[in-house]
């Protein structure tokens, strides 16, 4: 889509304002980075100047209200064909990014920007800003790529054209224009194609949580053994409060369905009692830590406060071993110890294992 954009000032007649480069391009992506919602409204600023894992930097990353994240990418001295390489490069890196990843990019730019407000966590600033109670359990389940320029070569909007609508890329490009009338500016704005919205929009209730958790098992840790969790009754994490906090979800009566990452979905059963440190749980009437397990029985939260290891009681209702996993393409998958996916997906995928479990209910 060309774009050829014309601003007049209505006087006694009609006198042309006339379009004038921006002094610097690090001047439009503060104007950006400071009022986001001229770009989308939907999206919360989380990084500036974001390097990536092969030494590249993203102009601003952003995310939503669903928690997918957004990149934003000025055009500045690059060519037009280089800029598309780039953010679909970018796209790549975000794709890897886990919870801690993100949260770690926030904190990084509060403090280089915000450093009044470095101690705010994405958690509470992500609530504040959507206003909502909590943030989405699984993030960055897909992304945006968002070009900002003041044109495109008609070769370069075919290509990010045929990436959208070929490939499904979700690739946006958006013009800014500035004019200059005497000592007034104005910002021009203009979308091509679809105004941006938030990347993962579906209805409501079909993001209704359906009131089953799932739990990521580290099955693989040498200190988590999937046979001990279904001999004693348990589900664990540990290793810092990232991984132990999400079991404080869980009270009895809960139901559960266990995925060991890279290996696939081995239970599903009830939680019989909340989450507690290994040395406080009990296997009948004897301490945890007395048997000879391959639990962290060691990381006691009186010795490693920061890494201890938590145990939730499990009533199981169906288990196989490691060799029996269930590993479907398409079913959810989630890096947190413990979620409530509102992801319409995760219905399909507890649909079909209880097919694959022979759970009736």
């Amino acid at each position: 889509m060309s774009i050829e954009l014309g601003l007049w000032r209505i006087d006694d007649k009609l006198q042309p304002i006339h379009f004038e480069p921006m002094e610097s391009e690090s001047r439009l992506e503060d104007i950006l980075a400071k009022n986001i919602g001229i770009l989308a409204p939907e999206l919360m600023v989380i990084g500036r100047q974001v390097r990536t894992s092969f030494d590249k930097v993203i102009d601003i990353l952003a995310i939503d209200i669903t928690g997918n994240l957004s990149v934003i990418e000025l055009k500045k001295e690059k060519t037009p064909r280089n800029i598309v390489a780039q953010v679909l490069d970018y796209g790549s890196w975000i794709s890897t990014l886990h919870d801690e990843d993100i949260a770690n990019i926030h904190n990084n730019y509060l403090k280089r920007y915000f450093p009044e407000k470095q101690l705010q966590s994405i958690n509470e600033n992500f609530c504040r800003y959507f206003n909502v109670k909590t943030m989405p359990d699984e993030l960055n389940q897909s992304h945006q790529l968002i070009i900002v320029a003041s044109f495109l070569d008609p070769s370069t909007e075919r290509i990010v054209d045929y990436l959208a609508e070929q490939y499904k890329v979700d690739i946006k490009t958006i013009f800014f224009r500035f004019f200059k009338d005497g000592e007034s500016e104005y910002l021009a704005r203009v979308w091509s194609g679809e105004p941006i919205i938030s990347s993962n929009s579906t209805d409501s209730e079909s993001r209704k949580w359906n009131g089953e958790y799932y739990v990521s098992f580290g099955g693989n840790d040498k200190n988590r053994d999937w046979e001990e969790a279904i001999k004693y009754g348990f589900i664990s994490a540990g290793g810092g409060a990232w991984y132990s906090n999400t079991l404080q979800m869980l009270a009895p009566g809960a139901r559960i369905w266990v995925n060991i990452p890279g290996t696939g979905y081995v239970g599903v059963g009830r939680v019989i009692s909340p989450a507690v440190p290994v040395e406080n749980f009990r296997v009948k009437d004897e301490p945890i830590i007395s048997l000879p397990l391959n639990i962290a029985k060691s990381n006691r939260s009186d010795v490693f406060p920061d890494s201890a290891e938590y145990l939730v009681g499990v009533d199981w209702i169906k288990t196989v071993p490691l060799a029996e996993a269930v590993k479907e393409k398409g079913f959810f998958g989630n890096q947190n110890s413990v979620a409530r996916p509102t992801d319409p997906k995760w219905n399909n995928t507890i649909e079909r294992l209880r097919q694959r479990f022979g759970v009736t209910s």
